[in-house]
Parts: structure tokens; sequence; C-alpha cells
């Protein structure tokens, strides 16, 4: 793990960003072990990004793209789910120049009602205008995206089954999503949902399938807020409900290829203890979020290593043992690629409660669009990727503002 000590400031979108500052120290990955080959990473790997869901805190997503988009990191994939589908769609539905403006557009259509708010200065304001959010988002709905279901839908005889109608979103898609452009494949999209009945995870790819606003739908249709989205005859939910996280699936996929991942998480592993019902909410939320992402995480870390080390020992057979059985069968399986995973993460500095990722309020998407582009950039500007790497070393990850030790 690449640890960083930063002390980032954050802007907002419009804003002008801030310099880099704060940066005290690199720690690297220690030195390749004596008698172990260095070698450095390919000049040029394949850039990937992964988005997690996290409703309206995927404003952060965008202020990660935007960084990204600044520093020449276009993706070639992007995978996402629920949110991050959406934001991904952003993203590969648009040329690389308009990418940042379509993520302006949606991200400032679903928070318009909201935009006259006053930002005023005091302590305490912003946790107040998080909750005004998130009672507007649960009593009215968000422009653009999803709006609460008449009351006289609940006195008929057939009940709905969600209690927000998300007819808006497929509108707002045709409008700033490219899915002709999509499907002719500049950049490739994957959205992650699960089957209703079979419980299964299915991933919608433009590799192998035309997209359209539907699948970007299923992959947020999280129960029981929104209904189950039909594509050819079958139902899908939110894609989070088993993984919330489309890593494994992008290493599956790209299993002999150096990728460099940028992987936007959105609910941190660790946090502080609760101190009351609220940010017991919140905590229980990250806790259950990003513990599928740490296991995926490590599982697909682990079994790249091991690739990685049996092409190693492959290569250190003698000549007669290579058409070996067992050689051949460990051919297969070994795979001398390096995938190195830039972890991003949602920390907000205080608890934000319990349902932060219904906050949809103005100034709230700002801060944490502004926090994404900050941490971003001092990710960037660090670059732990481009160290060499022991031969056996098949898998690296970086997070920036990890605590040391951790």
């Amino acid at each position: 793990m690449t640890n960083l000590d930063v002390s980032p400031t954050h802007t907002g979108p419009g804003q002008d960003a801030p310099q880099l500052g704060g940066v005290d120290a690199v720690h690297t990955n220690p030195p390749p072990a004596a008698g172990q080959h260095a070698a450095a990473p390919a000049a040029h790997p394949e850039v990937l990004l992964v988005l997690q869901g996290g409703g309206a805190l995927g404003s952060y997503q965008a202020g990660v793209f935007e960084a990204l988009s600044e520093a020449g990191q276009i993706p070639s994939w992007v995978a996402g789910v629920s949110i991050g589908a959406i934001n991904a769609a952003l993203i590969a539905g648009n040329p690389a120049e308009r990418r940042v403006a379509r993520l302006t557009d949606f991200w400032e259509r679903i928070t318009t009602h909201t935009r006259f708010w006053p930002q005023i200065g005091l302590p305490g304001w912003e946790a107040v205008e998080q909750k005004m959010g998130e009672a507007g988002a649960m009593l009215l709905g968000q422009p653009g995206f999803f709006r609460p279901r008449p009351p006289l839908e609940w006195l008929g005889v057939t009940q709905p089954v969600s209690f927000y109608d998300p007819g808006e979103l497929r509108a707002t898609l045709e409008d700033l999503v490219d899915f002709d452009r999509i499907n002719a494949g500049p950049t490739r999209l994957s959205v992650g949902a699960v089957n209703v009945e079979t419980g299964n995870t299915t991933f919608f790819d433009s590799a192998q399938m035309r997209l359209g606003p539907e699948h970007v739908m299923a992959s947020g249709a999280l129960p029981p807020a929104m209904p189950s989205v039909e594509i050819d005859g079958q139902h899908y939910w939110d894609g989070g409900l088993v993984s919330n996280t489309p890593l494994q699936y992008v290493l599956a996929e790209r299993q002999d290829h150096h990728n460099l991942i940028f992987q936007v998480d959105l609910f941190p592993s660790r946090g502080r203890r609760p101190t009351n019902l609220d940010e017991v909410g919140e905590r229980e939320k990250d806790i259950r979020y990003s513990s599928r992402t740490r296991t995926g995480t490590n599982d697909a870390g682990e079994r790249q290593n091991r690739r990685r080390q049996v092409r190693v020992f492959l290569d250190r057979l003698p000549e007669h043992l290579r058409d070996d059985p067992v050689a051949r069968q460990l051919r297969d399986f070994a795979c001398g690629a390096l995938v190195d995973v830039v972890h991003l993460i949602y920390r907000p500095d205080v608890p934000q409660g319990a349902l932060k990722d219904f906050q949809f309020d103005r100034g709230t998407m700002q801060r944490r669009w502004a926090q994404g582009l900050s941490d971003a950039r001092v990710s960037l500007a660090a670059a732990p990727w481009l160290a060499p790497v022991g031969e056996d070393v098949g898998f690296r990850t970086f997070d920036a503002f990890a605590p040391r030790g951790k």
C-alpha cells in the first residue's frame, strides 16, 4: 500500500481549484528483495475507471473524473453500479471534450430545486443543509431523476412495488447520453444489475450487447425506493445488492493486460465510533458496502499475484519440463500482467448521517465534487504506480489518504 500525507483543500463545480499543497512525503512500496528483479511498469498501461454505487455521494466521482480528464488519464473502459453506472454512461456516452460538462449538467439538473439555498458560513449550517436535502429528496423527489408516487396509486387493488417513479431519469439519460456512441465502441461501458428472480449478478456490457437507458436504470433500481426494470423479459434491481463495485468483473475480462484502474468508492471502511443513532446508521452502511469492496479487491489481488508468480516459475523451468502436462495446465492459469488499482474513497470530515446518500442538495453536491477533484489531483501528482515492481508482483493497490501502517 502506498500512503501519502496530505492536507488538501476543496472546491466545487465551476470554481477555480486550488494548487496542490500539504504534501509532506511519499511512502512507496519497499524495493524488491535481494535476488528479485525490479521492473518498471509498462509506459502506457490501459486506463480503466470503476465506479461504486452510493446515490447522492456520486458527485465525488464526477470530481475525480474531472481531475483524470485534466491529467489526460482517459479511460478506455468505464464500469459502474447504481449511481456509478449513471456517471459511467455520462462519460462513455460523450466525446472527451464534453464529458465534464455533461456530468455537470446532470448533477446541476437533479439539484436544481436547491440552487438558491443560501450558503451560510456558520458552524452547523452544512449539517442543516444536508438534512433539508435528504428530507426534500424523500418527500418531493429530485427533478430529472425520480418522483414520489401519487397517494392515489396506493389506494388501488394493485399497489405499487416502489415508493418512487424514476421515469424522469430515462428522459435525462436520453438527453445527456449518446447511446449510439456507446454502442459504436470508442469507450467500453459495463453496468451491473441483479436478476430479481435468480439473485444473480448480470453485467450489461457494450462489448457484448447494445445498451440503452433501461440498462443504466436497471443498475440503479434500488428497492424498495425504485421499481425493477424489465429487460428481455427479465426484471433487474440495483447491482449493489450483491456487489457494489464492478472490479472483479473488469479484472476477469482484462486478465492479460497491464491495467491502471482508478476505483472510486463512496463508503469508507474506517470511521469513528458513532455517538448517536443517526451516526450508527451511517457507520453501518459504510461497513456494509465497503466490506464487499474490500473483500473483492483482496481476492482479486491474491489471485493476480499467484498468476504472475506461476508465470515466473514457468519461465524458470528447464527446457525438458516445459511440455510437461502439469506445466501446460499451469500455463493456462499463469499471467504476466500487472494490475495497479488506485483507490479514491469519499471520506467526509464529519458524520453526515444514515441518509447521506439521499442528500441531493446543491451545496452538498458541490462540496463532494470538489473533494473528489482535490483528492484525485493529489493522487495523480504522487503517481506511485510509476515505481518499479518486483517480477513476482502482479497486483498493487494505492491509497494516497490511507492512514500509515493500515
